[in-house]
């Protein structure tokens, strides 16, 4: 960890460096700390610091990107250097807005818990034996990984923004296989203690144990209960494709025209929020924007997009939201902090609302067929069960399904009261289980 008066002082030795009209720097750095483990035992420790340092410069309204992994002199000339020369052979950008000023304060929340970043090998290997120990016992065999991890955000610009959030993460999933079935667990927390381990564990054992000898079953529309794991790829696909300020104005998205009207049934809300101290928070986006807590679609209905600087001037009427990823970047703004309110049901009782169906633990290998209607194809994984009057009465094949996330979401029979945080590439989702009507299977494996 660098800390904020070092990453100050890099961010004015940058700056002073630049002769652009405008200069943004970046600087994302993480001390990392995994433990792998398989057939039951750890096989792995590693520690890594690793830091990205990215520069962008305006020459006359022409951007240019550059990054480095060094903070000698000599390479922050050089990234100074490569980025105003990418920006002198780059076309003049005709809506550039210039880079964002300050626009108020972050909302302080403290995203850093000691107990994660000081984390240490032995600690980890402990939470790891309380999975293991179990699955030997009932002859299974489980694998997976624990992370912890410290980041740093720095963000200043020749505007005078400048920034700074460290943050930690713990994340632990694993995969617990048998001869012919298996189980899947997955967790994040900011604070490492709050996985529990142990219930991860157990709960990916009872699966496993359950999808022995799975039977076959035909393609077809059947109702379902998605885990929490299914739920976060159905959010992160509508937030992804739909809730993003460019593919709204380019008129590639669901809410494209359509803000407030209804498109998924009323027991679906969704918010973007990276200000929840509990839930890997980002106050500030990688522009150094503050970032707004933004109401998505409640009760059904679609209510915002999430907007960056270009975008949000580029709309000219809808305001930025602090929803900057780091530049260069084609995909706009995206929501990276989803949050879908609970339900009232307990999770284990939306079995009892399934006469005829299917348990789905999780999704795999999902793939965008329409993205303006949300339809994706994929697979279940580690535990699909046959439901019948409400209980759950034989594992299943995997199945392939394609089917609108958006109109799967509108068919909703409960959603549970219980919700995971699961961590993504950048941010994590809060998610609940749900029963659906009709969600359609087209394909079956061998396996």
């Amino acid at each position: 960890m660098q800390g904020i008066d070092l990453l100050r002082e890099l961010a004015e030795r940058v700056l002073m460096r630049s002769p652009a009209d405008e200069t943004e720097v970046l600087y994302l750095g993480e001390d990392s700390s995994l433990t792998r483990f398989a057939n039951n035992e750890i096989h792995q420790n590693v520690a890594e610091t690793n830091l990205s340092l990215q520069v962008r410069v305006v020459v006359s309204d022409s951007v240019g990107v550059a990054s480095t992994n060094s903070l000698r002199d000599k390479a922050l000339d050089e990234v100074v250097d490569t980025a105003i020369k990418l920006a002198q052979v780059q076309p003049p950008h005709p809506e550039w807005p210039g880079l964002p000023r300050p626009s108020g304060v972050p909302v302080p929340v403290d995203g850093f818990v000691h107990a994660t970043g000081s984390a240490s090998p032995n600690e980890r290997a402990s939470m790891i034996e309380r999975v293991c120990r179990p699955a030997i016992r009932t002859g299974l065999v489980a694998s997976g990984a624990l992370q912890t991890a410290s980041q740093e955000l720095m963000v200043a610009n020749s505007h005078d923004i400048f920034v700074y959030y460290p943050s930690t993460f713990a994340d632990f999933v694993t995969v617990v296989m048998g001869d012919s079935g298996s189980g899947y667990s997955h967790q994040s927390s900011a604070d490492v203690t709050n996985i529990d381990v142990e219930a991860l564990g157990q709960a990916a054992i009872e699966k496993a144990q359950r999808s022995r000898e799975p039977i076959d079953l035909e393609p077809g529309r059947y109702d379902v209960v998605l885990e929490e794991y299914a739920v976060e790829d159905m959010v992160r696909f509508i937030s992804s494709l739909g809730l993003g300020g460019q593919a709204y104005l380019e008129g590639r998205s669901f809410a494209s025209h359509r803000l407030e009207e209804r498109v998924t049934g009323e027991q679906i809300t969704l918010i973007d929020n990276g200000l929840d101290p509990d839930r890997l928070p980002l106050p500030v986006d990688f522009e150094g924007v503050p970032r707004q807590r933004v109401m998505l679609i409640e009760n059904g209905v679609v209510r915002n997009v999430v907007w960056d600087h270009y975008w949000a001037n580029k709309s000219k009427s809808f305001h930025n939201t602090g929803h900057a990823l780091p530049a260069p970047n084609t995909y706009g703004p995206i929501p990276i902090h989803l949050q879908m309110a609970p339900g009232e049901t307990p999770k284990n009782e939306l079995v009892k609302q399934i006469e005829h169906g299917l348990w789905v633990t999780r999704f795999n290998y999902t793939r965008t067929v329409h993205p303006m209607k949300v339809i994706v194809t994929g697979l279940t994984r580690d535990g699909t069960f046959l439901i019948e009057n409400g209980e759950i009465v034989a594992p299943v094949k995997n199945l392939r399904f394609t089917e609108s996330y958006l109109e799967a979401f509108g068919r909703v029979i409960a959603v549970s009261q219980e919700r995971r945080l699961l961590k993504g590439w950048y941010g994590a989702s809060l998610v609940p289980a749900v029963a659906l009507k009709d969600f359609t299977f087209t394909g079956k494996t061998e396996f």
